[in-house]
């Protein structure tokens, strides 16, 4: 435990120090004075107390290893409360894909072309209002819709609303869709390529 405050401790001193500079793991390894582990030290540093930490999830120009402090005051943070197997399953169960804007983990982000979609576990109905941090009142979204998601809950569209939407596609849309179902849904294609 002591390894890991004072390698967190080093890690954040070394940040605030260099706010504004790319720096590289070998660099950042060292600082923590070469424990295996220093990477999930800097992730705390983002998850648990708020520094934005990016990597090349955030912005195309980094390259992975790479990481950068832009501001040295941190955001608020929260405990975490969730756990990784709670995580895990929500993530899964929404397709790895913002629930709000429909990113995907990975994937270049829509509306920020600069940026790789990273998601987190938001609340469907915000703790503030007296939401659990049950799987049901959890969703997936991505750090632009998570940014302005605030106390917001949008509602899913229906299949009448996504029907419209795909009608307007040009095919090679459509069939990317439908390529995608299939991947998603591959006991129900084969159920109803059986009947055609």
């Amino acid at each position: 435990m002591a390894e890991r405050e004072s390698a967190r401790t080093k890690l954040r001193a070394h940040f605030l120090a260099n706010v504004g500079r790319v720096m590289d793991s070998d660099e950042l390894r060292e600082v923590a004075g070469g424990i295996t582990e220093w990477a999930r030290r800097v992730r705390e540093l983002r998850n648990e107390e708020g520094y934005q930490i990016l990597t090349h999830n955030d912005r195309s120009e980094l390259k992975p290893g790479q990481y950068l402090l832009e501001e040295p005051a941190p955001f608020p943070a929260f405990a975490r409360s969730i756990s990784k197997e709670t995580r895990a399953f929500v993530l899964d169960r929404n397709g790895f894909t913002c629930q709000m804007c429909g990113a995907v983990a990975g994937e270049p982000h829509p509306y920020e072309r600069n940026r790789k979609t990273r998601l987190h576990i938001g609340h469907i109905v915000d703790k503030s209002q007296g939401g659990t941090d049950e799987p049901s009142n959890l969703r997936a979204l991505c750090s632009v819709c998570n940014e302005g998601a605030s106390n917001l809950t949008l509602d899913r569209p229906s299949a009448q609303k996504l029907l419209i939407q795909v009608r307007r596609a040009k095919g090679s849309d459509e069939l990317q869709v439908l390529e995608w179902l299939v991947q998603k849904y591959p006991a129900q294609a084969r159920k109803l390529l059986d009947f055609g």
